[in-house]
């Protein structure tokens, strides 16, 4: 997110967090969605989504983004919702991976994320929209390996044009993909329109 909406992610800060996209995932692969609405945090439906993988051998456990001061430890796992869209942290100050989809570090596309906001004031991705080109972030994970992306851009999109091939398509190499929230904040809804779609390429470090 840019400037023209920055002062609007502000104002919105004491009325809500972070609703869906309303795209839908390929296949298999990975939701084209956001966090969902922290207003009521989904739970898993009977019909839901496909089950996490148990006990995967690496996961990620650390996320760091200097230039926007986030040091995250504890990143939870997410799965989807009953609307096969991907499921929000349930604590606005939690960062999550979505399990089902690649550990950072591993070929394919892996998505972090994370609310941008909530009623009490921001969380932990408020600044991802200020993320630039050549910016890095890290990822720890459980094997003791660190992995090093590096920004390629930053996107906006309205929830309505959710773009699933560029966000959860193939990718060379490993990549990985921050999503929040932004954009205009809806108040009849209780959601921000657009997305917040970070994207960055692997460099071990």
């Amino acid at each position: 997110m840019r400037a023209d909406v920055g002062a609007l992610l502000v104002v919105a800060v004491l009325a809500a967090g972070c609703s869906a996209a309303p795209a839908a995932p390929p296949a298999l692969p990975p939701p084209a969605a956001s966090p969902t609405s922290p207003a009521s945090p989904a739970s898993p439906a009977a019909t839901a989504p496909q089950p996490l993988p148990a006990a995967a051998e690496v996961r990620p456990v650390r996320l760091r983004i200097p230039a926007i001061g986030v040091d995250a430890a504890g990143l939870i796992p997410l799965g989807l919702n009953a609307d096969h869209q991907l499921a929000a942290p349930a604590r606005f100050e939690d960062v999550g991976w979505y399990a089902a989809g690649p550990v950072p570090g591993d070929p394919g596309p892996a998505v972090i994320a994370a609310h941008v906001d909530s009623r009490s004031g921001p969380a932990p991705f408020f600044r991802l929209r200020d993320l630039r080109d050549g910016d890095e972030v890290f990822v720890a994970r459980s094997d003791g390996s660190q992995v090093r992306f590096v920004v390629d851009a930053v996107q906006r999109y309205p929830k309505d044009a959710f773009p699933t091939g560029a966000v959860y398509g193939p990718a060379p190499g490993s990549a990985l993909r921050l999503i929040t929230c932004g954009g205009s904040f809806d108040a009849a809804k209780r959601s921000y329109r657009d997305n917040i779609v970070v994207y960055a390429s692997t460099r071990w470090g």
